[in-house]
């Protein structure tokens, strides 16, 4: 049989069965979360812990001792309520519980921490009596139907009834505890501290800490890196709050940045405070609580550096030196601190550099330095991280000395060529120059040896002239005889043929011709 469109929207909505589990899952977790949320504190019943009388909300003579919460005893800060049977709740550590002042709450944190924490019923029940008395005397005298002014006295009219043989030692203690407690001094409820360190600007080894609380307190404290400038040792005792001390630094290793921290345990007394416990419809009671301490700590703001600041000497390898590279040895020194190292120990590289000059005289040491057309090269190196300045450096230049003359170089010591880490140690406005014409940097190119002027041999002089032909006027002059014979010869011989032709233009004769 077929169904209406009626009885289809009549028909209830039926969800799968997986679906309807999923959804009731859900609707319990959200319960679970909603319970978790709204819960209040963790209770837990009270046990009876150490004492006299009757574990029972109300008694002819009540209950005189603790009540045991997780193993802890606590006491009762609320007298004539009915005891804490039921469920009890933690309310942690409370500075105003049961509307009591600080010394009150000091009072009983004192006895229910130095006292109570006890099997001895004798003990627990005279911090019993005392803890009520601090927190309302008029109650804890009258609760049992004692009309006198006496602690001791009201303690007798009870114990006298639940355990006589121990009335007067409850009696004796319970005074003394009430005594003691109503002198006690109020601290804080809590407190906490810090140490603060500062550097001395002109010496890193030195400084202060100070110690810095919330709280009035008094410890120890304990230094790295460091030690206390009166005694010489790392640790000081009954150190005060607010109080600053000296201190001197002893770095764990030289040339490497470092951090002076410490850490200390302070005491600012007794907490104005107890452990709180609350019963619905019972009394509130007090756990223990004990003194407030607390760790301090600090360290430097930025890690100490130690100054370094370098220097060199230098020698160049020869000072008659041959036509070619300049060559220097170069030695470092430190004339401030170590020579700064890494983390893992090794040698920071330190750059240097040198102008090298040449000059036609020797330069004299401290002069000043001439001007850049004396300039011929450079020089640079830098620092080996193996062997930083433990060994010297010999330096070559690239380029060649061609010229005579006097080279000298001039070695500096930049912050602006040197590695940021090394910047740290020297300053940013670090700098070091050798001085002009240091003797030991002093390269010296000879000039070439003059040319000889040649000597002649004796086979090249002309041979002396005859003693028998002088020529006094040439003698006379210095010129040399042997170099006029020639042209005299020459005119002898034309002279001849003169008079051959002359002869020979007259008539011939036999007669022997006659010259006159």
């Amino acid at each position: 049989m077929s169904r209406s469109a009626t009885d289809d929207a009549a028909a209830p909505i039926r969800l799968p069965v997986r679906r309807r589990a999923s959804a009731l899952f859900l609707a319990i977790v959200v319960i679970v979360i909603a319970i978790t949320l709204v819960a209040p504190s963790r209770a837990d019943a009270a046990e009876r812990g150490t004492g006299f009388g009757t574990w029972a909300p109300v008694s002819a003579y009540g209950w005189h001792g603790s009540m045991l919460v997780d193993g802890v005893h606590t006491y009762c800060i609320t007298p004539g309520a009915p005891a804490p049977t039921g469920r009890t709740a933690d309310h942690g550590i409370s500075g105003s519980a049961a509307g009591l002042s600080p010394q009150q709450l000091a009072g009983i944190n004192l006895l229910v921490t130095t006292y109570g924490q006890t099997a001895d019923p004798v003990q627990a029940a005279a911090v019993a009596w005392a803890v009520k008395a601090i927190a309302n005397r008029e109650e804890t005298l009258h609760a049992f139907g004692y009309r006198g002014d006496s602690l001791a006295g009201a303690i007798h009219w009870t114990m006298s009834a639940l355990s006589p043989q121990h009335d007067r030692a409850v009696q004796e203690r319970a005074v003394a505890y009430y005594d003691e407690a109503t002198r006690a001094a109020a601290g804080p409820s809590t407190a906490s501290g810090s140490l603060v360190f500062t550097t001395d600007a002109a010496d890193h080894h030195g400084g202060t800490v100070r110690v810095d609380t919330t709280a009035a307190a008094t410890g120890t404290i304990t230094l790295t890196n460091a030690v206390f400038a009166e005694s010489g040792l790392p640790m000081l005792e009954n150190a005060g709050s607010g109080s600053t001390y000296a201190i001197r630094t002893a770095p764990p290793a030289e040339g490497r940045p470092y951090t002076v921290s410490g850490t200390g345990r302070f005491d600012a007394g007794l907490a104005a405070a107890v452990r709180h416990f609350t019963t619905p419809g019972g009394q509130e009671t007090a756990g223990p609580v004990g003194r407030v301490q607390f760790e301090v700590s600090g360290a430097d703001a930025v890690p100490r550096i130690p100054p370094f600041a370098p220097a060199i000497t230098t020698r160049v390898a020869a000072r008659d030196a041959a036509r070619g590279p300049y060559v220097d040895e170069v030695s470092f020194t430190a004339t401030e601190g170590s020579w700064p190292r890494a983390d893992d120990g090794s040698y920071l590289p330190v750059t240097a550099s040198a102008i090298v000059y040449r000059t036609d005289t020797e330069p004299v040491a401290g002069s000043a330095v001439p001007g850049d057309e004396a300039i011929v090269g450079t020089l640079q190196f830098t620092t080996d991280s193996t062997t930083g300045p433990a060994a010297p450096y010999t330096v070559s230049s690239s380029w060649e000395m061609t010229t005579a003359g006097y080279y000298t170089a001039v070695w500096s010591l930049r912050a602006a060529d040197q590695i940021p880490s090394v910047v740290a140690h020297i300053g940013a406005d670090f700098a070091w120059t050798e001085r002009f014409g240091e003797p030991s940097q002093v390269a010296v190119i000879a000039p070439p040896p003059p040319v000889p002027t040649p000597t002649p041999s004796p086979a090249s002089e002309a041979p002396p002239a005859p003693a028998d032909a002088p020529l006094p006027e040439l003698a006379a002059t210095g010129t040399e005889a042997a170099s006029l014979r020639a042209p005299a010869a020459i005119a002898i011989a034309l002279l001849s043929l003169g008079v051959a032709i002359v002869s020979s233009r007259r008539p011939w004769s036999a007669a022997p011709l006659t010259i006159g």
